[in-house]
């Protein structure tokens, strides 16, 4: 799911608010390039995606939907691939009036275009609940991040994957704040769960 991958490591860099949109007046000068200074911490976006209990349940259910998606359209084609081939049986034998033919590709021209238009169906479906699912992740993250911060006073958090793709070329392993946050987000998804019942 290398776009969720993307969509929190753009969250997670700008998650806490500081330095993203920090108003700046407009006398003040633009520091010199020196050594950045600040509070920072990272966290590893593989870690968070493998042991995130929320985020791989769904994943399970997004896999889960797109073979069911996947069956349906199969078991569909494979009944149009049918009905063509016994018009093309009857065409050979030659049991099949010109009407009858007329029909015959009529009506698979209409079924390929119903399923073509149920497979555009399912797959908006699908990637809407995705988008859907994305946008609330974030929400959940920056709630809990906004939560988790207020007594840890990071300057910056950023993501880290330790398979490439990362702002972060290297990151020193005390700045890792991952289990805090996946321990944090997951407590939190268990208690809503709760609540619910």
């Amino acid at each position: 799911m290398r776009t969720t991958a993307i969509i929190l490591g753009t969250i997670l860099v700008c998650a806490i608010g500081v330095g993203c949109n920090s108003p700046r007046a407009k006398d003040t000068p633009v520091a010199a390039a020196g050594p950045v200074t600040g509070k920072f911490a990272y966290v590893n976006i593989d870690s968070f995606e493998a042991k995130y209990d929320v985020l791989k349940a769904k994943q399970e259910e997004f896999k889960k939907r797109q073979a069911e998606m996947d069956d349906e359209l199969q078991h569909s084609y494979g009944e149009m691939q049918s009905d063509a081939n016994e018009v093309q049986k009857k065409v050979q034998a030659g049991t099949l009036t010109e009407a009858e033919y007329n029909g015959a590709q009529k009506r698979l021209m209409q079924m390929q275009k119903t399923l073509e238009t149920r497979r555009q169906s399912l797959t908006d479906e699908l990637l809407k609940a995705k988008d859907d699912f994305n946008k609330d992740l974030k929400l959940r993250l920056d709630a809990f991040l906004d939560n988790y911060n207020k007594d840890k006073h990071f300057d910056f958090i950023f993501t880290y994957s330790n398979s490439g793709g990362s702002p972060l070329l290297y990151a020193n392993r005390s700045l890792d704040i991952t289990k805090d946050v996946v321990d944090g987000m997951n407590d939190a998804a268990k208690n809503d769960k709760s609540k619910a019942k």
